[in-house]
């Protein structure tokens, strides 16, 4: 019975003290913005920056068209993630084939990967928006910009997950490839029945990170003259010399990023309980 007593009551405590740490992390929270926000409007500059970048007005006029605008960002990042998806695992597998007859195979995935890790991927987009359509002027494909944005973005983010792919196919420990061919299957049946399904589980919250910043990058586009959410917010704001319009675009891109991010960390904590339940 007294052990039963101290156990509840330590229960208690605990439930105490996590009550107690939440409402003091709230009460602080909210005292630091408040402040924030009060040293802000009180500024002596407040009331043009107010004007200029969070006219109400503007907001009113411009935000469905620019939300109209930011489908096609929308559009052009869900077709280039089923691409990155399909082409980084391949450039993944190939960099991890073993044996010397594959050595060329996977020198020039790593040069690949080198490469276009290195370059920029707004100047990638310049070169493929300015530098492919006079190779072909009759192509209408080819002088489509958004189409050419969408390659440059899936070339350089490609190489990107393709590494994290990479990473998740070393996680897999050798003993699940052993006990694989064991059973009499070929290197093949192995990497794609044993390995690649556990390295993508594995792999999935950096993935979606990575995703969150091609969402952003398709903002890039707007050099090529797309008019997507950031041309049109631009093509506003030079018309109504006001910059509410940009701040329109900037919501929409953290309105949709944020619930991905927050996807992204429940993911993380999951496979974080899980391991802790296996080890123990």
């Amino acid at each position: 019975m007294n052990g039963g007593r101290t156990g509840a009551g330590r229960g208690s405590l605990i439930l105490g003290g996590a009550a107690r740490n939440v409402t003091i992390a709230t009460v602080s929270t909210i005292v630091f913005f408040t402040v924030l926000g009060l040293l802000i409007v009180n500024s002596p500059g407040w009331p043009k920056v107010k004007a200029a970048f969070f006219n109400p007005d503007e907001f009113r006029t411009w935000f469905w068209p620019v939300l109209h605008a930011f489908t096609v960002n929308i559009k052009m990042a869900v077709v280039a993630e089923v691409m990155i998806l399909i082409l980084a695992l391949g450039l993944a597998v190939i960099r991890s084939l073993p044996g010397p007859v594959f050595l060329p195979l996977r020198l020039m995935a790593i040069m690949y990967t080198d490469v276009f890790r290195g370059v920029p991927t707004i100047m990638l987009v310049i070169l493929f928006g300015f530098g492919i359509p006079p190779l072909e002027p009759n192509s209408p494909t080819l002088r489509n910009p958004t189409y050419l944005a969408v390659v440059a973005l899936v070339i350089v983010y490609t190489a990107y997950v393709s590494e994290v792919y990479r990473a998740g196919i070393l996680s897999v420990h050798p003993s699940q490839e052993a006990a694989a061919r064991s059973l009499a299957l070929t290197r093949w049946q192995t990497t794609r029945t044993v390995i690649i399904p556990q390295a993508v589980r594995r792999v999935i919250p950096p993935l979606l990170n990575d995703f969150i910043g091609l969402q952003k990058d398709t903002a890039l586009v707007s050099v090529l003259g797309v008019v997507e959410a950031l041309q049109r917010a631009q093509i506003a704001a030079a018309s109504d010399f006001n910059y509410t319009p940009v701040i329109i675009a900037g919501l929409l891109f953290v309105a949709i990023t944020i619930p991905q991010a927050r996807l992204t960390d429940w993911l993380i904590d999951r496979d974080r309980r899980r391991q802790f339940a296996g080890a123990q």
